[in-house]
């Protein structure tokens, strides 16, 4: 956008802001085209201040701080505009449309971010070969719009690579082992995937089958604990040759309905953050135990099993956990990001004071927020579509919409 151009978007939010003020009314009309200039005039502003600050480095050995000196921000904003520079270097399109004000920074942001995102260069600059032909594409997309599509491309890049990368990971397979100071034998693993989701499968299976029931002396009180010292035991017992047969491995596919965007079809929990190509992962799936779970804004509509209990038992059942796995990725306590597997099944109404097991009476919180609620006094109710409300001690509330995930 040459000098002239900026001007002239100036004088546009200028006489808009004008005619607001001197007390005659705007026309809706005007203002909406002075809040495209606005736009406009930022993007342009952005293109500056990333160019720049790109110059300043020429001569400057930390450039980011002394951007940040002179524009009275933070060395963080100032790594941004260093970042989309080196983004722009390589799609110089994407330069010209910031400067011209037919994309903003945050187009040049998600395409930085998917670009990170990926596992080596290689994938990189392909994903920077495709984008370079979609310019018209992200001058009339929104920036979430522009993020989903950048997504599927870089989706597209990793299932074409997937099997490559899961050969790598198979060759990089270690198990190592050593006796530490207190004389325990110490025993680590790095494994591809499918090995490592199978190996934890017949662990968890094993837990399930051994322990479901009671659990030895030996376990300790605390909750993270407890699961690891099971977990040791079963992998012993697997090795031993005389765990019990512990059934088929077990999947979850979540199907998303309240998704009106098209992305929230039926995407698989593996309970881990893990990527596994398509071909393997429909092999897996033949040989295991496949459970569908539809979910709605924060309402399970089907799910195996029988989610409501009452008092016959305190603890959840496997069919009221995988049902509200589906709801939650990790801890129910906003911001909070322990993954489910690590949580426990808190009662709303607690068991003591007369509270089911059911499923709208239940919910995964972490151990830390566990000690929180019963021994802190923090107050949690839940709404129809569970909606969270926390009531503090010191008399502040916090409200939360219906829990959202994305199946890990």
């Amino acid at each position: 956008m040459d000098v002239s151009a900026v001007v002239e978007h100036v004088e546009q939010v200028a006489a808009a802001r004008a005619a607001g003020r001197d007390g005659h009314g705007v026309d809706s009309l005007q203002v909406q085209e002075a809040l495209r200039s606005v736009a406009r005039l930022q993007a342009w502003l952005s293109s500056s201040r990333t160019e720049l600050t790109s110059l300043l480095s020429e001569h400057d050995p930390f450039p980011e701080k002394t951007a940040a000196e002179c524009t009275r921000g933070s060395t963080r904003d100032a790594i941004k505009d260093r970042d989309r520079s080196d983004t722009i270097d390589q799609i110089p399109v994407f330069g010209g449309l910031l400067d011209d004000g037919d994309i903003t920074e945050g187009h040049v942001d998600a395409l930085t971010n998917a670009a990170r995102g990926l596992d080596n260069d290689e994938q990189r600059a392909e994903l920077f070969d495709r984008v370079g032909d979609l310019g018209d594409v992200a001058s009339v997309a929104s920036v979430d719009e522009w993020r989903r599509r950048l997504g599927i491309e870089a989706k597209n890049i990793r299932r074409r690579d997937g099997i490559d990368k899961l050969e790598r990971q198979k060759r990089d397979t270690r198990l190592s082992s050593w006796t530490d100071g207190d004389g325990m034998i110490c025993i680590r693993g790095r494994f591809d995937p499918v090995t490592g989701r199978q190996l934890l499968g017949r662990i968890d299976n094993t837990v399930n089958a051994l322990f479901a029931e009671t659990v030895p002396d030996t376990c300790p009180t605390d909750p993270i604990g407890k699961q690891h010292h099971l977990n040791a035991l079963a992998l012993a017992r697997l090795v031993a040759g005389d765990a019990p047969r512990s059934g088929r491995p077990e999947y979850i596919v979540v199907v998303d309905t309240s998704s009106g965007d098209g992305n929230g079809g039926p995407t698989v929990d593996w309970g881990i953050p893990i990527d596994i190509p398509q071909r393997v992962l429909a092999d897996m799936m033949s040989d295991g135990v496949v459970h569908t779970v539809v979910v709605r804004n924060g309402i399970v509509l089907h799910a195996p099993g029988q989610l409501d209990l009452g008092r016959s038992t305190r603890l959840a059942s496997p069919a009221q956990r995988r049902a509200l796995r589906a709801l939650y990725a990790t801890c129910a306590i906003p911001g909070c990001d322990t993954r489910f597997e690590r949580c426990k099944i808190h009662h709303i109404i607690w068991w003591r004071n007369g509270g089911t097991t059911d499923l709208d009476n239940l919910i995964p919180v972490c151990t830390h927020h566990h000690t929180k609620i019963h021994d802190d006094d923090w107050h949690i109710e839940l709404g129809p579509n569970r909606e969270l409300t926390l009531r503090f001690p010191d008399g502040t509330i916090h409200n939360t919409g219906p829990p959202t995930r994305r199946a890990a």
